[in-house]
């Protein structure tokens, strides 16, 4: 065989020693094949990387192949590393993802037609499902998962971050810092992370005896531009704190520009931290302090839990939730 020539169902028959139904059998998980050769033929797929052909799959399983996955934009770094994951993930089992992008409830409902509806996709992701009424426009009796928020109905699959641990491993690194006077910028409060991200920010200053100034935490919108506008503005009401937990990367970010912009040393005068980790961070002016997400494995997560509902509907469905890591550079210092 050609190091060239792509690997067919035939090849892999040939070096397993069985017929192309067989291995057709194996790649659709159906259970008129003995273990052992289940195993020496997906022992062989590994070995030659055969891949499926998506379309001659499609004919044999009486669906097609192709995977959908809403975001609410595809410009977001957080949501182009979720999607990046979720592609590799699908291909590895023969599937194909379709990407599109919904600003709006409206949009969605759009995209739903013309994918689901139309019979296009098989299955869907649903990326930050509450972030409008969006959620309330998904058909029912069809296989969906939800990323980034815990499903409200527990019969759809979910994955997220632990929003609320590592909000609250966040603040408690600043705590041990020295830290009393803590502000937080918020990403929009109807957005679950959001909410979660305030409920661990409260168990840290709750557990380490510090009242929380509802003054000191701003609202803002997950941008660069709200990290510096909540600055600017608890500067100008004299609220000026000794550390900001931003509840992302870039609103932390934005905080270190406003501060800069007053002539405020970080970290000498404000410690930062945010939450991701974006490529950015470490080369950012201080490197910043944050609570590191794999967002690439929440996204191969997610698609695996799509695949199990289609090939496994039998299986309860899962709900997933990823630990971050503190990854601590120059941007905190004790107080």
């Amino acid at each position: 065989m050609s190091p060239r020539s792509r690997v067919t169902i035939r090849d892999v028959a040939a070096r397993a020693g069985v017929s192309h139904q067989t291995v057709s059998r194996v790649i659709n998980n159906s259970e008129r094949v003995s273990p052992e050769t289940r195993a020496r033929v997906k022992a062989v797929i590994e070995e030659l990387g055969y891949r499926p052909n998506a379309i001659a799959r499609s004919m044999s399983l009486g669906r097609t192949c192709m995977l959908a996955c809403i975001a609410p934009n595809l410009r977001d770094y957080t949501f182009a590393c979720l999607i990046e994951g979720a592609e590799a993930k699908v291909r590895e089992h023969g599937y194909f993802l379709l990407s599109s992008s919904a600003r709006d409830e409206e949009v969605f409902a759009e995209i739903i037609e013309q994918l689901v509806e139309s019979r296009r996709a098989t299955a869907l992701m649903v990326i930050n499902p509450y972030i409008d009424l969006r959620y309330t426009q998904l058909p029912k009796n069809f296989p969906y998962v939800f990323v980034g928020s815990r499903s409200q109905d527990e019969s759809i699959p979910s994955i997220k971050l632990n929003d609320e641990l590592a909000a609250y491993e966040a603040t408690k690194h600043l705590i041990k810092l020295g830290h009393r006077r803590i502000a937080m910028v918020t990403g929009p409060m109807v957005e679950d992370p959001a909410q979660d991200r305030c409920a661990g920010f409260d168990r840290a200053l709750s557990e380490a005896s510090i009242e929380l100034d509802p003054s000191m935490v701003i609202e803002g919108d997950w941008s660069g531009t709200s990290g510096i506008d909540a600055l600017m503005l608890l500067a100008e009401e004299g609220q000026l704190p000794t550390a900001v937990f931003g509840q992302n990367d870039r609103m932390a970010i934005g905080v270190i520009q406003a501060a800069r912009q007053m002539g405020i040393s970080v970290p000498k005068q404000l410690s930062v931290i945010g939450v991701d980790d974006i490529p950015l961070a470490s080369y950012f002016d201080p490197p910043l302090t944050t609570m590191r997400q794999d967002i690439v494995e929440i996204g191969r997560q997610a698609a695996q839990l799509l695949i199990d509902l289609l090939e496994q509907p039998e299986v309860m469905p899962r709900h997933v939730s990823l630990k971050a890591t503190l990854v601590i550079r120059s941007s905190t210092h004790p107080v």
